[in-house]
């Protein structure tokens, strides 16, 4: 767990999970990176949890690397990279272990992530395209963002896992070989599309993705990231410029970059200076990213 600045939902985590290696009889090691935080309550939090150990970063280098930071200080066959916003619901540690035995070259397993009302909220994702880009500034309606249309995939029966792309990163059940073979999360990312990256460079080498639905966690989502809108929105964008540079075919870039360009123009309007200043660093990094001169 890569914790900034959330001592209350991180307790409430780490009772979820050591409910769950209780009640699965998993042997599991419980490792929280402190990403630099300016918040006392952590480690009087973390004495409520004798069972777990803290990692103390000096710097806040953003979440792919304390997640690698993680990963290289635990050496579990599989490791379960969680946002310290979750919870594990009942069977849910059970049930990605279960499903990541299924075959050797199942390489990440996520959960169904819920609302804190019971709602459902993320499953899996096809790897994005311009569509993707187009929607996020050109809503057309609900069902469209939430559809298959815009890249979701369908979770099935519930029950079943399902072959998926890449999962939202708030929770991913990662086989150690895999992430070794395939290399941890890419740091220049430092917040969002590490996962997408990440899942691209397991499909590379072969590894399936999968959603096991009968997994489940709430996810209180945003939590961290909400604490700096302005510049998590920049971060955002810059990463998926970055994503859609190494990844995306030419035509791809070229109208990822044009719907950028026309719908952060538009935000524009109604954005104050900072939003402004921020918008045009996005669109010069997608125009950058489309290979435009």
């Amino acid at each position: 767990m890569v914790h900034w600045n959330v001592p209350e939902l991180l307790d409430a985590c780490l009772t979820s999970v050591e409910n769950e290696i209780a009640r699965s009889q998993l042997t599991a090691d419980i490792l929280v990176v402190e990403n630099a935080s300016d918040s006392p309550p952590l480690r009087r939090g973390l004495g409520r949890h004798p069972t777990a150990r803290a990692l103390y970063l000096p710097e806040n280098r953003g979440y792919a690397a304390g997640c690698n930071a993680g990963l290289r200080h635990t050496c579990g066959e599989a490791v379960l990279l969680l946002n310290p916003d979750t919870e594990l619901l009942p069977g849910a540690l059970e049930t990605l272990w279960q499903t990541l035995q299924l075959s050797p070259h199942i390489g990440l397993v996520a959960p169904l992530l819920l609302n804190p009302d019971g709602s459902l909220q993320s499953w899996g994702y096809r790897f994005p395209g311009a569509r993707n880009v187009l929607l996020d500034f050109f809503p057309l309606h609900p069902r469209l963002v939430e559809s298959t249309f815009n890249g979701r995939m369908a979770h099935g029966d519930g029950e079943l896992p399902i072959a998926i792309d890449y999962p939202l990163g708030a929770a991913m059940l990662v086989r150690r070989s895999a992430a070794e073979q395939s290399g941890l999360l890419d740091e220049r990312y430092g917040m969002y599309c590490e996962e997408i990256d990440f899942a691209q460079r397991l499909a590379h080498n072969g590894w399936t993705r999968l959603l096991a639905p009968a997994a489940r966690l709430i996810h209180h989502g945003g939590q961290s990231t909400g604490q700096r809108p302005a510049a998590m929105h920049q971060a955002l964008w810059l990463s998926r410029a970055r994503y859609y540079r190494r990844w995306a075919a030419r035509r791809t870039r070229l109208a990822a970059w044009l719907a950028v360009e026309v719908g952060t123009r538009r935000q524009d309007r109604h954005a104050d200076n900072a939003r402004r200043a921020a918008n045009a660093r996005i669109r010069q990094a997608f125009r950058k990213a489309s290979g435009l001169p």
